[in-house]
């Protein structure tokens, strides 16, 4: 492994810890925290740890996409913080990018065990593919669940009984 390579891994990996930063927000501003938020920066946190040392070529893509996205998303908390409105279209444009980052990361693993299967060169450790297809179906799984809840379902409205 390069230098390089150490330090950008280094990077990914303890900006996972910062990442856990919101999920302290979210707690002290009383806010409720779904399985979503905390399950995925638990386990991507966990993730990143077990795989540092394996030098997985995978990870190097996993990092570049949750980098842009996150980007995008702590933007778009930031000017949501400051009381700047949003259009909601956004945060649908937001959400339908994790959940393509999570069929991408989903589909880069199934190439890893094609590649394994049919006797291609495949750095990537077994146990670092079968973490993170776990992790990114999962993670497709309730992300898409989410966009469901967030953007398809209608909104409950409070029935106001007159007596």
């Amino acid at each position: 492994m390069t230098m390089s390579q150490v330090f950008w891994e280094f990077i990914g990996t303890w900006s996972k810890v910062v990442e856990l930063g919101d999920t302290f927000f979210v707690i002290l501003r009383k806010q409720p925290l779904i399985l979503l938020h905390w399950y995925h920066h638990a386990s991507v946190l966990v993730y990143t740890w077990f795989s540092i040392d394996a030098n997985d070529p995978a990870h190097r893509w996993y990092m570049a996409m949750n980098t842009g996205i996150h980007s995008l998303m702590y933007n778009y908390y930031a000017l949501r913080a400051m009381g700047i409105n949003v259009p909601r279209k956004f945060a649908l444009c937001l959400t339908t990018a994790q959940i393509l980052q999570m069929l991408m990361g989903f589909y880069v693993n199934l190439y890893s065990v094609f590649a394994k299967q049919i006797g291609w060169d495949c750095p990537r450790r077994n146990s670092n593919i079968v973490f993170a297809l776990l992790m990114y179906g999962s993670y497709l799984v309730l992300f898409v669940n989410f966009f469901y809840n967030s953007y398809l379902t209608p909104k409950k409205q409070n029935k106001i009984k007159s007596n």
